[in-house]
This record gives structure tokens, sequence and C-alpha cells, in this order.
């Protein structure tokens, strides 16, 4: 039997090229989607990221740089009183809280720190931490100028929300793709129940989570109108965070049994990672416009006061 030397120098050749381009297109396949899911462009599936409090690649998730907001410079307001943090006694406004659309405006309202004790000290404290990317659809850039091309530069402020639903059907809403503009909505994060906290959209980027608002601070009314079919509204200078509901509040009562201790501990532990002043920190119910928002409902402003006082004075 002859062996055709040629035709086999040809065969091992092709295999040889056959696996090298093998390789190089699982690896081509890998990166993009590496660099898919670190933007947040990926599609299918509720799995959850791990995001450790080491994870560099992350940083940005963990906290609210002042670089995310334009330069200040005054903006023209009406005067008006500073708003409260309400306390678990406090009734809502008139409907309850589910997640706005997209409309773009006004500003969180002040609180005054309680004089009530000092809560357990919770410098150890490290919540779990989650990422769960919204679909690009459901968020935009923060801008340096407003439809009418006026400059803005407000302050940040934290504007505190509730889901109504649970934190999977929130999570599932902002990471649905939304063409038609009124439903697009997001919040920048969520805490669980057991107080996990789960990233959503950088605070780079202008969450949709107050639609028709405006944040009633020391000088007047802040909002920013940053679409011409929408109201004016805080969320170019909000950084917005929701509480999940707790199951007796997935209904329209004004109230219901509240939120979790774990809750308050990371909502603390969050916000003290901001440069975000206490008198900049507000309610979704507080900035509303419409008058047909109340959460976070039976909200304890003076328990979470008390647990942010314990990372220092802001």
């Amino acid at each position: 039997m002859r062996i055709n030397l040629q035709v086999l120098s040809l065969r091992f050749v092709a295999l040889a090229l056959g696996a090298l381009l093998a390789v190089l297109v699982i690896g081509s396949i890998e990166a993009i989607a590496r660099v898919g899911f670190a933007s947040g462009q990926f599609s299918g599936g509720a799995g959850l990221v791990e995001a450790g409090e080491n994870s560099a690649a992350w940083s940005s998730w963990q906290l609210m740089p002042l670089t995310a907001i334009p330069a200040p410079s005054p903006v023209p307001v009406v005067p008006a009183p500073p708003n409260r943090l309400p306390n678990r006694s406090s009734r809502p406004a008139a409907r309850p809280a589910t997640p706005t659309p997209a409309a773009r405006s006004a500003t969180p309202t002040p609180a005054a720190r309680p004089a009530t004790p000092a809560a357990p000290a919770v410098s150890g404290y490290q919540p779990r931490q989650q990422i769960a990317p919204a679909n690009p659809t459901n968020y935009g850039d923060r801008v340096s100028h407003d439809v009418f091309g006026r400059p803005v530069n407000n302050a940040p402020i934290i504007v505190l929300h509730e889901t109504v639903g649970s934190a999977d059907s929130a999570l599932e809403l902002f990471r649905a793709a939304h063409s038609d503009e009124s439903r697009q909505a997001s919040y920048h994060s969520i805490i669980r129940l057991d107080g996990t906290i789960v990233y959503v959209v950088s605070p780079e980027k202008r969450a949709f989570g107050a639609g028709n608002s405006a944040f009633k601070g020391p000088n007047g009314l802040e909002a920013v109108k940053t679409h011409r079919q929408f109201a004016p509204s805080v969320n170019n200078f909000a950084y917005h965070i929701s509480l999940e509901t707790p199951e007796d509040g997935e209904d329209n009562q004004t109230t219901h049994s509240g939120y979790t201790d774990a809750q308050y501990q990371s909502l603390a532990w969050l916000i003290a990672r901001t440069p975000v002043p206490v008198e900049r920190i507000t309610t979704h119910r507080d900035v509303d416009q419409s008058e047909s928002r109340m959460d976070p409902r039976s909200f304890d402003g003076n328990k979470f006061l008390r647990l942010l006082a314990q990372y220092g004075d802001r």
C-alpha cells in the first residue's frame, strides 16, 4: 500500500488551520460577550452578577461621583419651603408608588436631622451587592443643557422610592427594551428585603425614576427639562434608590408593615458612600408634581437618619 505523503501533509495543514480558526472565533465571541455585558447591552435571562467590594470594574456603580453632575451654576427657581423625610406615622399622598415613566425632571427635598438617640454603630456593616444592568432604552445621559439650550448644573440629590411589587418584577421591567418612551423607567439601585443592593443604572447616567418632579430646595424649585414631550424633572441630577416593598404593601393602601432593618442598614451604607448632604435627600412623594405618588410608604425617616449619622457628619 502506497502512502501519499503530499495528501497527508495537506490534510494535516487543513486540520491545523481549522483548529486555529476555531480558537480565534471562540476568543472573539468571549471578548464581545464581555464588552456587551460591561456596557449593559445584553438580553435574555434574569441572572445577576455578584459585585464584590474589591471589584474595581464595578466601582463606579457603588459611588455617585460629583463628576457625573454638571458644574455648579444658578438656576431660576420659585421660593418654596423645604420638605422633610416622612416618619412611619405620616400618611402618604393619594396613590401608591409604581415606577414612573420616563419623565425627566425635578430634584429631592431637604430633611432635618432629628435629635434622637444614636443608633448602634454600623461601621463594620457590609451588604451583599449584585449587578443587573437596565436595558439602554430605560436610561439616558446626564445633560449639561436643557432642551432650550440653557446650561444646567444642579447639585446632586437622592430620591427614595419603593418598588410596590417585588424587586425581581421591577428588574424585569427595567431590563426589557421599551420603544414606547412613556414606558421607559428605571432606578439607579434597588435594595431587597434582605438588604442586598442591586445596581441597575450607573450613577453617571440619568435613570428615569421620577417624571414630572421638582426638588424644593432652599432657593426654590429645581427641575430640568430634558425632553420636549415630557414635563421637567429631577432626573438629570438625581440618584434614585428604591426599597423593595413587603408583601403586604403590594396594593393601593396608604401604609404597609414597613421595611426591614437590613434595608435601612444597606440604605445608610450606600448613601454614606455618596457626597450628597442630608439636606438633599428626599422622597418620590415629596418631589412628585402630579400629586399621584406616595412612595416610599411607611418609611421611618428618623431611623434612617440615625443609621446614616453613624458614618459621620455630611
